[in-house]
């Protein structure tokens, strides 16, 4: 494959409570090391049916307003119909149609052009499953 495109894949330990994990930083070492200051895109992709990717403000509560805002949306009750794992779970499965699996997000000079306050973060409800996969790809 071309150095225009290439791939790598995270592995994250998001916990065993409800987070709003931090990937920023892991995304600028990958265009660091990708993107030789090559304008392009970053896709970030996470392969799990209970987990979305969200650009938004970090460290000044946006992350725990986004955790109680899905609170209200997708209640952890018994409402849902998809059953297993621990009470409330299938509100895990919905996540991914409101804050969706993936981002892309313009690279330019081999830099993510995010604005001041934007963070990449991947947004997990499932205290079921710590273990996560994050796709990395650079198209530039």
């Amino acid at each position: 494959m071309s150095d225009a495109f290439t791939t790598r894949t995270l592995r994250i330990t998001t916990g065993d409570r409800e987070t709003v994990h931090d990937l920023t930083g892991a995304c600028a070492s990958f265009l660091r090391e990708v993107a030789d200051g090559r304008d392009g895109l970053l896709n970030v992709f996470t392969p799990h049916a209970t987990t979305g990717v969200a650009i938004l403000e970090t460290g000044a509560g946006s992350d725990d307003d986004l955790l109680t805002a899905l609170h209200t949306l997708l209640p952890a009750d018994d409402r849902w119909q998809h059953r297993h794992g621990s009470p409330g779970h299938g509100r895990d499965h919905v996540l991914p149609a409101l804050v969706p699996p993936h981002a892309t997000i313009p690279v330019v000079g081999g830099e993510m052009a995010l604005g001041t306050w934007q963070s990449v973060c991947v947004v997990d409800t499932n205290k079921d499953n710590p273990d996560r996969q994050v796709r990395l790809s650079f198209l530039g």
